[in-house]
């Protein structure tokens, strides 16, 4: 361990770790230690319980309890009295995190970040908690009441804190009742629909009301349902959350890239964190909402997105950061806000009316905080048309765009001298195969070879780097580090975008390893009494509830993009077992998706591939002549999003595809079916037009 430094201070045990959050908290007073044997064996000794704080570096309210408390002398003297203390970064550590969030959630708390959760020496649970202020305020109690009380009922009642503990994760354990009656078809898709209906805020778009969250995958089932039901509704549930997202304060109107949340039910005030989640999932949204409308809005902020993630996420090898923080230089949205004085420093005056104008600044500022009131501050957001503004300043719409795109050229310029927000430069494997979906579909959807490099150059050094001969992942990779075995989420992820990248680019190696990587999750994960996979493999620390997730949150769930992965690769690798086990894990949750289907709804998209039709379109050809490529864009433009494409020569399947006369065929296939093979562009259009 150092031995002293940061204004003379001395480190704790985390000063040893890779982890960016940890080492947040290395010059914290607190005695932490990270998740290790050594902590729970002194706890034994010492017979004390164990203080678990989960967090991650770009969450605002993990800043404010570490400034209130972990930086405090008083508390950290009663931490460290009571408690051995642990702390834990819930995205190098999501198993741990997931555990114990589903012993917040059986607990009935209310459940974030920081997640708070006290343990017997065994890793049994008894109290559980996310932000917690240092003095009791609004009838919450403070630390420094808490911890005396806990100190008391562990002295005195230690035995039925253990048995609380028992009893809640055998609660965890016995969560998911498999009803063989139980089961999932079209009734399911539409009871999902019909409740993303009802809570659609048609004014603001999004669902519910604030906080919102872009629950990316929400859009992705509608749109699917949208083409298939013809339910004008759902497009323009689809279309009204996009385009208010995309004025709002949630997107930066700068640099790119959407913020994590938004505060309010328009859009506006965000939680000014960027993830790598939500980046590779909104532009998901945004292509496919392109390819089925054709708006150009669409393209333009997919693009934006991508271009920020390429700039500002991505590493010297190529893979992708996870999160750059919310604040800097200690304040929340510091690195996005303007002042009206700053704004009369950078534009010129006749720029200055039309930004004040498309952006809604205000003198004494739009940016409001609970605690602060009105700072001063303005976000940038677009709430009005470049047609209303160029009409209220008798301007051509054409001289109105060019002038707004000076505008953001001259604030992003100033903006990049200002103290940028903490980088978290953690590589997490289940976070970069999504962006390497994102990436592989707008290389063609967009027609942008730089997107299918980044895409290429990603996956290729995951799979040289951070997978072993046998097909084991590691989870974390950090400034030459690899850390942690693999999860659920990065094996599901990962497979999801190789798929992804094998239909963009046609290299066989990325379908193989996409299979392989599925067939280890099967092997490791999966259980064999109840069905569906676990989120950690077979050799995971007992101690800790081995939990199954199915719920579509922030991001789907492993189980759901797993499912996903076996129906498509059962087509693409003609193996009938991966089926079997995609009906098995759909017979697991299904209990859980028809009490609430809406929270299922990335599960969903892959029971509507099941439900079908589905397609396998195979292609026989070679790649680098004309025909061939020709093929494969009238495919990309079929009106339909449940395809299976492989593109294979001669006699390279079980099943007889060849070409036609020398000519590249195209097999569309249903049911185990092929349709009469095609080498005409047109013949194949017609087919592809009436496709269900």
């Amino acid at each position: 361990m150092n031995s002293t430094s940061e204004a003379g201070k001395k480190p704790n045990r985390l000063i040893n770790e890779q982890s960016p959050y940890l080492l947040q908290h290395a010059y914290n007073p607190v005695d932490w230690f990270p998740w290790c044997s050594k902590a729970f064996e002194r706890a034994k000794i010492e017979d004390k319980p164990v203080f678990v704080s989960i967090g991650y570096s770009s969450c605002h309210w993990c800043h404010v309890m570490e400034k209130e408390s972990f930086e405090d002398r008083q508390v950290a003297e009663l931490l460290n009295r009571v408690f051995i203390c642990v702390k834990v970064d819930r995205e190098e550590r999501p198993d741990i995190d997931a555990a114990y969030m589903a012993v917040c959630q059986a607990m009935g708390r209310n459940c974030g970040w920081p997640l708070n959760v006290i343990l017997t020496p065994t890793k049994n649970p008894f109290f559980v908690a996310s932000y917690i202020p240092k003095s009791s305020q609004y009838g919450g109690i403070g630390l420094v009441d808490l911890i005396p009380q806990i100190e008391q009922v562990w002295q005195n009642r230690k035995k039925e804190l253990e048995l609380m503990g028992e009893n809640i994760k055998e609660k965890i354990d016995s969560q998911f009742l498999v009803d063989q009656a139980a089961q999932l078809g079209q009734a399911d898709l539409d009871a999902a629909y019909d409740q993303l209906y009802l809570s659609f805020d048609p004014e603001n778009g999004g669902f519910g009301s604030a906080p919102k969250f872009p629950s990316s995958h929400k859009l992705l089932f509608l749109l699917r349902y949208y083409i298939k039901s013809k339910d004008k509704n759902a497009w323009i549930m689809i279309e009204k959350t996009l385009n208010k997202m995309s004025i709002g304060g949630i997107f930066d109107h700068l640099g790119g890239g959407f913020h994590r949340y938004s505060t309010d039910s328009e859009w506006i005030v965000p939680h000014f964190e960027k993830m790598l989640y939500d980046q590779a999932l909104m532009t998901l949204a945004l292509l496919e909402a392109f390819k089925v409308s054709g708006e150009l809005k669409f393209k333009k902020i997919a693009q934006e997105t991508l271009d920020y993630v390429l700039r500002e996420l991505c590493s010297e090898e190529g893979v992708f950061f996870s999160a750059e923080d919310a604040d800097s230089e200690g304040e929340e949205g510091k690195f996005y806000l303007w002042s009206i004085m700053e704004l009369e420093q950078v534009l010129p005056s006749e720029l200055r009316d039309i930004a004040v104008k498309l952006f809604n600044i205000k003198q004494g500022g739009n940016y409001y905080e609970p605690r602060r009131g009105n700072t001063g501050k303005n976000i940038l957001y677009v709430p009005f048309s470049v047609e209303k503004v160029a009409s209220e300043l008798d301007l051509t719409i054409d001289e109105t765009t060019q002038k707004l795109e000076a505008i953001k050229r001259l604030l992003y310029c100033r903006r990049e001298q200002r103290v940028r927000p903490f980088k978290d430069d953690k590589v997490l494997v289940d976070w970069n195969g999504l962006m390497i979906a994102a990436l592989s579909k707008a290389s063609y959807v967009l027609n942008e070879k730089k997107y299918l490099k980044a895409a290429i150059k990603a996956a290729d050094f995951i799979l040289k780097q951070l997978l072993t001969e046998d097909n084991k992942l590691f989870h974390c990779y950090v400034k030459g580090q690899k850390t942690a075995s693999a999860f659920l989420d990065d094996y599901a992820f990962l497979a999801w975008g190789l798929i992804e990248l094998y239909e963009a680019c046609f290299d066989e190696k990325y379908l193989l390893a996409s299979s392989a990587l599925t067939e280890r999750l099967i092997s490791d994960f999966w259980d064999e009494k109840k069905g569906g996979f676990y989120f950690t493999d077979n050799l995971s620390d007992k101690s800790i509830p081995r939990i199954k997730q199915v719920y579509d949150g922030a991001y789907p769930s492993g189980n759901s993009v797993a499912l996903l992965n076996l129906l498509r690769l059962s087509l693409l690798m003609e193996n009938e077992k991966l089926e079997r086990y995609a009906n098995d894990l759909v017979r697991t949750f299904s209990y859980e998706v028809k009490a609430n289907p809406a929270a299922y709804t990335f599960l969903l998209i892959a029971l509507d591939f099941s439900v079908g039709p589905n397609y396998k379109i195979v292609l026989v050809g070679k790649l680098n002549e004309k025909d061939t490529q020709n093929m494969i864009y009238t495919i990309r433009q079929a009106p339909v999003f449940n395809i299976a494409l492989k593109v294979q020569k001669d006699g390279e399947s079980s099943v007889a595809y060849k070409r036609i006369n020398g000519k590249a065929a195209v097999y569309v296939c249903r049911d185990k079916t092929c349709m009469k093979p095609t080498s005409d562009i047109n013949q194949l259009t017609k087919i592809l037009s009436a496709l269900e």
